[in-house]
């Protein structure tokens, strides 16, 4: 009767795992499966409490990095995070000490400070490294 116990923790949680489709719970999913196949093997609900934790701990150390490389290897950069690396033209100079400076970038003013703290003239081109809060940190090309 232990390998039905195991068939319903398994269940639930490849469940969680479906409705979440995040890779957190199907590694207890084949935990719980191997501990099923031990309790057809043994009634000791120690070995198959170990039977879950050692594959379950296996299954996460090998197999998630795999999983995660071939699964969720299409993610796009949004939002702030896409500019990172675009080209910009400064529209107001760029002084740290004064702090001040804008740049425009796809259409969009933002205030921008000089990663290297020397002065960008107006018109200049720029790079942008780095976003900190509303100001993006920009090289000179």
């Amino acid at each position: 009767m232990d390998y039905i116990v195991w068939l319903i923790v398994f269940v639930v949680f490849a469940a969680v795992e479906l409705s979440t489709m995040g890779l957190t719970c199907i590694w207890f999913s084949v935990g719980a499966l191997a501990a099923c196949i031990a309790s057809l093997i043994t009634d000791n609900w120690i070995i198959q409490m170990i039977v879950f934790i050692v594959v379950t701990i296996l299954v996460l150390i090998f197999l998630r990095p795999i999983a995660i490389k071939y699964i969720n290897n299409k993610a796009e950069k949004t939002n702030v995070d896409s500019i990172i690396g675009k080209t910009g033209k400064v529209i107001t100079e760029i002084d740290n000490i004064n702090a001040a400076g804008m740049i425009s970038l796809n259409g969009v003013e933002w205030t921008a400070r000089s990663v290297d703290n020397n002065n960008i003239e107006k018109g200049a081109l720029v790079e942008v490294v780095s976003v900190e809060g509303v100001k993006v940190i920009v090289k000179k090309i």
